[in-house]
């Protein structure tokens, strides 16, 4: 284009008025701060006050460390006040009803978060301050605050908290400024609550949120000149989302426990795999209890719930352990080591498996069975090669002379004793090799009698131990199941309250 082509009317107009307002409003800016000074309160007389307003909008409950009690969130604190310092006539500025002045150019009432854990009494951004005509000022600052918040951790992880963020003024006290909560201006109320803007507020996956009050509090303990006399204080009442604790700890423990109960299906005389399978589950609760003593705070005020529930599954493994080594020792008991009494094995093998709807049947010793021969026959060949160790070779040639010559049943069981004895003497004067091999039978019955008689009893003492592991169970699995739903209940009824405070019914919130 022609550099010598005119310029238009309208962009000359234009800028002629921006250079006008910026003209006004430097000339603005000059007049309210030639003679201002930021240090000093806005008073007229020295017994003025300045009245402080606060609202606290949350954007983000970023988290709360349970280990640190530690609420971290990040906010914006809107502080209001009037300062006649820095009003003027909008028609004597063009108009001008609204500057924007960086906030070390104008005094501030120095609200801080009396509650920080970090000792950062700063905000994140130091925002402009807006400055009305009527000397109205108007801060909006953003935070990230990290506060300290006393958690309890009777309940974890069905728990919910009650954490605050405290301001107060680090400079001036009640004498000089008054702290008050926002006021609506549609509605004129006091907004006794934290703002939360649903579009930019962030939910947080761990908490809900169920109230959120806010209050004046005055100190009785100290005096209106102290700072500590009056405080404005914010509450977040928050209830914990259990899902991922139930999923990731809780399933996992009653699913490993409950292996504990299932040992007894082990025969009883395996005590060795039982007590492997119960310390197992043993340990594995020990790692369970490692991990929620890294979440928790370290307190002796309280146990935690789920370390409740552990404590009481180590115990009931525990007495699992114990009542398997009980087992087993009943299990592999002998006649050599152990006698049982007529009345003990009345209880144990004939009242005890009515109740428990088992059906056993206890082995006597005079009866003998296939089956005790078959388990016997192993005594039986260690007792005749006992026996052949100790005759020579020459004299073992009769052993089976008696099969040979129709003797398949013994000498006692056809005749009685004193027939036994005479052709026993008889035998003995004719041939002394036949009194040998009588002597090699006579010794072979009484082993099988005796192996018969310790075998049955063995069977006794193997059949008790059964009759206990059903009886450890039904005693152990009622125990698991109620203690589990006992502690875990006491986590559900435990809800956050209906009101923010029990003194108050009102709700404090829009």
């Amino acid at each position: 284009q022609d550099a010598n082509a005119p310029i238009p009317k309208c962009l000359t107009f234009n800028s002629s008025s921006e250079r006008k307002e910026t003209s006004d409003e430097s000339r603005l800016m000059n007049d309210l701060f030639s003679n201002y000074d930021a240090s000093a309160r806005p008073w007229i007389n020295i017994d003025d006050i300045v009245t402080v307003t606060l609202k606290l909008t949350l954007t983000n409950l970023i988290s709360l460390n349970e280990k640190l009690e530690t609420l971290t969130t990040n906010v914006w604190i809107l502080i209001e006040w009037n300062d006649y310092r820095l009003s003027w006539n909008e028609s004597e500025y063009g108009g001008i009803d609204l500057v924007r002045v960086p906030h070390h150019m104008v005094w501030l009432p120095d609200i801080v978060l009396e509650n920080n854990i970090d000792g950062n009494f700063e905000v994140a951004y130091y925002a402009n301050v807006l400055v009305y005509s009527s000397g109205y000022m108007y801060w909006l600052p953003p935070a990230i605050f990290r506060s300290t918040c006393s958690i309890e951790v009777t309940y974890f992880p069905f728990d919910w908290q009650n954490c605050s963020l405290v301001f107060r003024s680090k400079t001036y006290n009640t004498n000089e400024i008054h702290m008050e909560l926002a006021t609506d201006p549609d509605t004129q109320t006091l907004i006794e609550w934290v703002d939360i803007d649903p579009e930019a507020f962030t939910e947080n996956g761990e908490w809900a949120i169920k109230h959120r009050p806010a209050r004046k509090i005055l100190n009785p303990r100290f005096s209106p000149e102290d700072l500590e006399y009056q405080e404005i204080i914010f509450y977040l009442i928050i209830q914990r989302k259990p899902l991922f604790y139930i999923i990731n700890v809780i399933v996992p423990c009653v699913l490993i426990s409950s292996l504990g109960v299932l040992v007894y299906f082990l025969p009883a005389k395996a005590g060795g795999q039982k007590c492997t399978v119960s310390i197992s589950v043993l340990l594995a609760q020990t790692v369970f209890l490692f991990l929620v003593a890294q979440k928790v705070p370290e307190t002796s005020l309280s146990v935690p719930l789920i370390g409740k529930y552990l404590m009481f599954i180590m115990l009931v493994s525990t007495l699992i352990v114990l009542s398997c080594v009980i087992v087993l020792n009943v299990s592999l008991r002998t006649p050599s080591t152990h006698h049982l009494t007529t009345k003990l094995k009345h209880m144990l093998l004939e009242v005890l498996p009515r109740y428990l709807q088992m059906t056993v049947e206890p082995c006597e010793e005079a009866e003998e069975t296939p089956r005790e021969r078959r388990r016997s026959s192993l005594g039986i060949m260690l007792k005749a090669e006992e026996y052949v160790l100790k005759k020579p070779r020459s004299e073992l040639m009769f052993e089976r002379q008696r099969e040979r010559h129709g003797m398949s049943r013994k000498p006692a069981d056809r005749f009685d004793v004193g027939l036994t004895t005479t052709l026993y003497r008889n035998l003995a004067q004719c041939a002394p090799e036949i009194k040998d091999c009588v002597d090699a039978c006579n010794f072979i019955t009484l082993s099988t009698k005796s192996q018969n008689i310790t075998g049955a009893e063995m069977e006794n003492w193997i059949m008790i131990g059964k009759v206990l592991d059903v009886l450890c169970f039904w005693v152990m699995l009622p125990l698991f199941v109620v203690g589990t739903l006992a502690i875990f209940l006491m986590g559900h009824f435990n809800t956050a309250p209906d009101r923010p405070f029990q003194d108050d019914d009102r709700l404090y919130s829009p």
